[in-house]
Parts: structure tokens; sequence; C-alpha cells
């Protein structure tokens, strides 16, 4: 993907009450007092322009909803969205996913890959968000077991190779997969588009779909 500088595209991050300065002494543990309630917190990792994340958080107010995005240039335009269509169940960070365990501890209900990266070259493999190392990661951002939580994770891609690496990493690690399907369109599982997503369609691109849990 070709990042495209936006104007201003610091201050107007800055500026959003909605964007979340992270440290790990003011984040890690204090999303209740975030959100000021308990509700379930789902995570996009690599949310894009934020049309999945806004959506979602728009259908579900009993959920909070975080979205993560590593670029300044792209995380404008979801700023953009919330701006003109705030939420209180939605908050926006811009950080790299290798940082999340110092934002979370164990406060994290389900996880969505949106079309991530696939990085389809076989020594970029530990690049991509089901990797073991991001597995890992995962681990310890979850809601815990003890606490009665259940580790879940969402994937769209249109992509084969990041499709399989997923479902092998994935079973590997002790998920089970409570949907699988290789044409999302074609089922009747309820579905959030995203910008990649609707483009693809259009394409006559089929969308590879999997909903994994974990005890």
């Amino acid at each position: 993907m070709r990042l495209r500088n936006v104007k201003n595209a610091k201050s107007i991050i800055e500026e959003c009450e909605y964007v979340v300065k992270w440290s790990s002494e003011t984040l890690k543990g204090n999303w209740e007092s975030i959100f000021g309630n308990s509700n379930p917190i789902h995570l996009e990792i690599g949310m894009g322009k934020g049309k999945f994340i806004h959506e979602m958080a728009k259908n579900n107010p009993n959920i909070n909803f975080i979205g993560v995005e590593k670029y300044e240039s792209v995380l404008v335009r979801a700023v953009e969205k919330v701006n003109k269509d705030p939420l209180p169940n939605l908050r926006l960070l811009c950080v790299d996913a290798l940082n999340l365990p110092d934002i979370f501890n164990h406060e994290i209900d389900c996880i969505y890959l949106n079309f991530s990266d696939p990085w389809p070259k076989t020594r970029h493999a530990k690049r991509r968000l089901t990797s073991p190392i991001f597995l890992d990661i995962y681990e310890n951002i979850f809601v815990d077991e003890i606490m009665g939580g259940e580790k879940r994770i969402i994937q769209k891609t249109d992509n084969l190779i990041l499709f399989a690496s997923s479902l092998k990493n994935l079973n590997n690690y002790g998920y089970t997969f409570d949907d699988v399907s290789l044409d999302l369109a074609s089922t009747e599982i309820p579905n959030v588009e995203t910008e990649y997503e609707t483009k693809f369609k259009k394409q006559g691109i089929k969308i590879n779909y999997l909903n994994a849990s974990k005890k």
C-alpha cells in the first residue's frame, strides 16, 4: 500500500479527543476508566480508514471498540470519520502492534484482522499478524481465562497464502474454528465491510474468513 502524506495529519490527530495518546503508565490496566464502563473491548489491528470499526461501534453500543493503526497518514482518515460522527464507545490508537502488551493488561475480548499485509514471502512469515510472534502478544492482552475470558480472533483477507498460514498457526496454538469460509459473500455470516472489501467485491475477488476462539 502506498502511503500518501496528508497535510496537517499530525495536528489533526493530536486535536482529536478520541485518539488516545498512549503510554504504559496511563493506559495499561485503565481502559475501564477511559471508556467509563466495564463493557467488553474489541480491537481492530490495522484499521485503515476506519469504516469497519466505526460502523461496528455504531451497531454495537454495548461493546467498546479500539482501532489501531501504525501510520499517521492512514489514521488521519479514520479521525476524519470520528470527528464527523463521534461515538462514545470508540477510541483510536496510533501504535505498532508489537507494542500492544505495553498498552493492555488482559483487557481485550476480541481481535479483528481485516486485510492485513500478507507478507507472502516465506522469509517474512514472522511479520504476519497471525504468526506465533503475534499470537504470543495476543495472549498477553486477551482477558484472562480465570476471569471468564474467551480469546477470539476474526480475520478477513483476500490472500490465500496468509489465510492458509493463519489456519495452521491458530490451530497449532490451540484455537478452534467456529466459522471458516473461502467466499464470505456466499454465506449468511453477519458482516460489516471494510473499504478494501467493498472494492474487492466489485472486482469479483472472493474474501476468506475465519472466526477462531480459544478458552
